[in-house]
């Protein structure tokens, strides 16, 4: 027997079952960002790495240690994305979006960092973006935080996430914070954990994020970076916090929250969840006026979220919230081998006059084994092609999950059946 290959590490397979629960989990955030009049952006996998380097900042994490890349055979160096943002600017940018209107966009699909792999952490993981340009109020930042709130309130997260919030202030706040920081750290950095050392040369207000004990302890004395905000964010962080407050939505102000990518400004915020462990990030954005400017474009503000989608569908399998991990709606069962032309005929006719997911038995074998095939399907329903049903041009209806009788019905009397049973449902 020959040596299997086991999949890559860090990546992985998401089996029936569980891709069902994905895609159910996927469909039910991308239904309520389209909702608020986001429109879908499709982007590419791999960019030039220059558009990270630039747009994340070199000395983070992503870009410095993350960040998968290739040379290509015009000997061009790529990067698999490790984030949407970035690409979703170089869009805007090179199709010139921002000059005519104020596009609000979406994205989805697999991000990659080379990230050492546990649960709700993969080096292929998959986002759900939403980006807005061109609006600088703090009426934007509350939307985005809108739209997350309703997505969890749709799936029935809601009570097991908090939302986290600060205020970074101004691309100048930022520096003369990092400043003082780095001034009362240097000469205690034999104290800080080894990244936060690091860190300390190379974006040292990352050092507040840092989940080394000795390392917060020492920050409790740090200089505060609310005392660094100008007028200007201060008045648009709680202009933010009036419209949250204003729709019930409760949040926790959290100074040490800076989000580890070098683009943002302003409002940054977090849902975040105590359920997971250590993965307790589900979704994170804020501001980066900043960063069309930086990649070339024009001078506008942005805001944007990305969700881990990976995480999110964890929350939910984790939380028990239902799921169908059904195969299919509907079972064709065939009695005999020469009726299998009626019956996908049948299932074709289903497959269009109904929303159903129709699955028709194929491989022969006898009524009874294909009866267990459609009770492992998940299926509802059973449809049976016999002799006497190709004769009446009927079929019989089987219901697999309730206490009903079998029925004969046509094809146009099944397909009103089925349809009406959907929407009692």
């Amino acid at each position: 027997m020959s040596e299997k290959t086991p999949v890559v590490r860090g990546l992985r397979d998401i089996y029936p079952g569980e891709s069902e629960r994905f895609d159910m989990v996927e469909q039910s955030m991308i239904e309520i960002i389209r909702k608020y009049g986001y429109q879908e952006i499709r982007l590419p996998m791999l960019e030039a790495i220059d558009l990270f380097s630039r747009g994340l900042g070199e000395a983070t994490d992503a870009v410095e240690k993350e960040m998968y890349t290739l040379e290509d055979r015009d000997h061009d160096v790529l990067a698999l994305r490790p984030e949407g943002t970035a690409s979703c600017v170089r869009a805007v940018i090179d199709r010139n979006m921002t000059r005519e209107g104020k596009p609000r966009l979406w994205y989805a699909g697999p991000m990659f960092r080379y990230e050492r792999p546990q649960k709700g952490r993969y080096r292929q993981f998959y986002q759900i973006g939403a980006e807005a340009f061109g609006l600088e109020g703090p009426d934007v930042d509350a939307e985005l935080i809108f739209m997350g709130h309703d997505m969890w309130k749709m799936l029935g997260l809601e009570s097991a996430v908090e939302l986290e919030m600060n205020t970074i202030g101004s691309g100048d706040s930022r520096r003369a914070y990092s400043e003082a920081l780095v001034k009362y750290l240097n000469p205690r950095k034999k104290e800080l954990d080894v990244d936060s050392e690091r860190r300390l040369t190379t974006n040292p207000m990352r050092i507040l994020d840092s989940k080394n004990s000795s390392t917060q302890k020492l920050l409790e004395s740090a200089p505060d970076l609310h005392d660094f905000i100008d007028s200007a964010s201060r008045t648009h962080f709680e202009g933010v916090c009036e419209y949250l407050d204003r729709e019930g939505i409760n949040f926790r102000v959290n100074p040490r929250l800076v989000r580890g990518l070098d683009y943002y400004t302003d409002t940054v915020f977090e849902w975040v969840t105590d359920k997971l462990g250590s993965q307790g990030t589900i979704c994170a954005g804020g501001r980066y006026d900043g960063l069309v400017e930086r990649l070339g474009g024009p001078s506008v503000p942005a805001a944007g979220f990305a969700a881990g989608l990976d995480r999110v569908v964890l929350l939910h399998e984790t939380l028990g919230m239902n799921a169908d991990e059904s195969a299919a709606d509907v079972y064709v069962i065939v009695m005999e081998s020469r009726h299998e032309a009626y019956a996908r005929r049948l299932a074709q006719f289903m497959r269009t006059e109904t929303s159903l997911r129709i699955r028709q038995h194929l491989g022969g074998g006898k009524v009874g084994v294909q009866m267990r095939q459609a009770d492992r399907s998940g299926a509802r329903w059973a449809v049976i092609v016999g002799d006497d049903e190709v004769a009446e041009n009927r079929v019989a209806l089987k219901w697999l999950r309730e206490e009903t009788e079998q029925e004969s019905l046509d094809f146009e009397q099944l397909a009103t059946c089925l349809n009406r049973a959907v929407e009692s449902h």
